[in-house]
């Protein structure tokens, strides 16, 4: 089946239009009308091959809200009409340790992306959701509830899942002291998250105008990390602290705010970091580590969690005409706090 899409050609070109090939519906597959789809930092960076390895053309996009036009013939959970998500994957091996314990993301035999994969059905690489239709293994759809805002629940497949996951398997609950670092596209998600878990969250940032955004948002208090005076106020007295920075940054002031036996959690940062001093974590048993996306049994937890909470993203809607000045805002970091594609524009 063809459908049209908007594809980077070459790591320098503009994205534009594109036709490109979706599978028939197979016996377990759902095939979706893609209503929405965000705009996430990894899009541009596969779309400019930041992290080597993309093979042109490229279809990005991998926060995708649509309805079902149809389903295969041993698909009960879904039927046509109903309104289901995608997210970062489509498929996984399903037969490793990791994909047993529903931790997709980890599969030991590599799982299938959304866009950039090598394509086990069609051949190829995997295209995402800049683009009409997408044909998906039930097994990788996801159900939306009705009574959230439709178009801000598409970055939650992403942005939404990368902070709820470290919150929910660190079990952040209610009176946990919680920083938050980094007031972006995940930070602004992460404070949601855990202010609706019941933490007293702490939005943490080099910039003091962020400020009355992270209370609106539902944090408690804003502390300023270049402010020596108010790091020290603070130090030793998180339970734990979400770190949404993307890039390499020193991570020993942050350190020094955890209470003893507290953890870090990096999502954003994948770039190489500077020098940790050891001392920082050994004379408090502490511990830094990182997190990838979830599975799709706590994607899905997640979704119902936003439901129950009434939680979506910020969102900023475009039309996929004006993507390549939306990717253009987003390096700037002039974006509250996502961009959400109207898919209806590709039609027209």
């Amino acid at each position: 089946m063809k459908t049209a899409a908007y594809a980077a050609q070459s790591a320098e070109s503009d994205l534009g239009p594109i036709e490109i090939e979706r599978r028939q519906v197979g016996d377990d597959d759902v095939q979706i009308d893609i209503e929405y789809c965000g705009v996430c930092h990894s899009d541009i960076h596969t779309a400019h091959n930041d992290w080597g390895g993309t093979v042109y053309p490229v279809v990005p996009g991998h926060e995708i809200v649509g309805r079902v036009t149809a389903v295969g013939n041993n698909v009960k959970k879904f039927k046509e009409g109903d309104l289901v998500g995608v997210g970062c994957m489509v498929d996984s091996c399903q037969s490793c340790s990791a994909c047993d314990d529903h931790l997709e993301q980890y599969c030991e035999n590599g799982a299938v992306m959304t866009y950039g994969s090598d394509d086990p059905i069609l051949g190829g690489r995997t295209h995402g959701g800049y683009s009409g239709d997408i044909v998906v293994d039930q097994k990788f759809v996801l159900t939306v509830s009705e009574n959230l805002d439709t178009k801000a629940v598409a970055p939650l497949l992403c942005a939404g899942i990368t902070t709820y996951s470290p919150l929910r398997q660190w079990n952040v609950s209610k009176g946990d002291k919680v920083g938050v670092v980094g007031l972006g596209g995940l930070g602004h998600m992460g404070v949601k998250l855990a202010n609706a878990m019941g933490a007293e969250v702490v939005m943490i940032t080099t910039s003091p105008e962020k400020g009355a955004d992270a209370k609106r948002l539902g944090a408690s208090e804003v502390l300023v990390s270049k402010d020596e005076d108010a790091m020290k106020q603070h130090m030793g007295s998180f339970d734990f602290i979400l770190n949404t920075v993307p890039v390499g940054h020193d991570l020993n002031p942050y350190v020094g705010l955890l209470k003893r036996d507290a953890t870090m959690v990096l999502v954003g940062a994948l770039d190489p970091l500077p020098d940790l001093h050891g001392a920082g974590l050994i004379l408090g048993r502490k511990r830094i580590a990182g997190s990838l996306i979830g599975g799709i049994k706590e994607t899905q937890e997640m979704l119902d969690f936003c439901a129950e909470h009434d939680i979506v993203s910020d969102v900023e809607m475009i039309d996929i005409q004006d993507i390549n000045h939306a990717y253009k805002r987003v390096m700037d970091s002039d974006v509250k706090y996502r961009f959400v594609i109207d898919m209806k524009s590709l039609k027209s």
